[in-house]
């Protein structure tokens, strides 16, 4: 493998984490706009596409594989936490 194959292969192993983590932020921000405020988008996508990133790597340790429907369980639960706690702690 290339070191760009190696590239797009990891790419694309975290691709829908954070994806997922910037529509789920921007869902938040629209829905609750006066607790969110002083949040920026970015922010939030940030701590859910590391949290999102690191249930994609949990659900490869524990089922050895990708695409598996728990796996995309963990990863929306490693998403939905950071976004959660940053919603109810308030902003400096």
């Amino acid at each position: 493998m290339s070191p760009l194959d190696a590239f797009w292969h990891f790419s694309n192993l975290f691709a829908p984490a954070w994806l997922v983590a910037a529509l789920m932020a921007a869902g938040a921000k629209l829905l609750w706009r006066s607790e969110l405020k002083a949040r920026a988008w970015q922010h939030l996508t940030l701590w859910g596409g590391i949290g999102g990133s690191l249930g994609v790597i949990a659900a490869l340790l524990l089922l050895g594989r990708d695409g598996k429907m728990a796996g995309y369980g963990l990863m929306l639960l490693g998403i939905s936490l950071p976004q959660c706690y940053l919603s109810l702690r308030p902003a400096r």
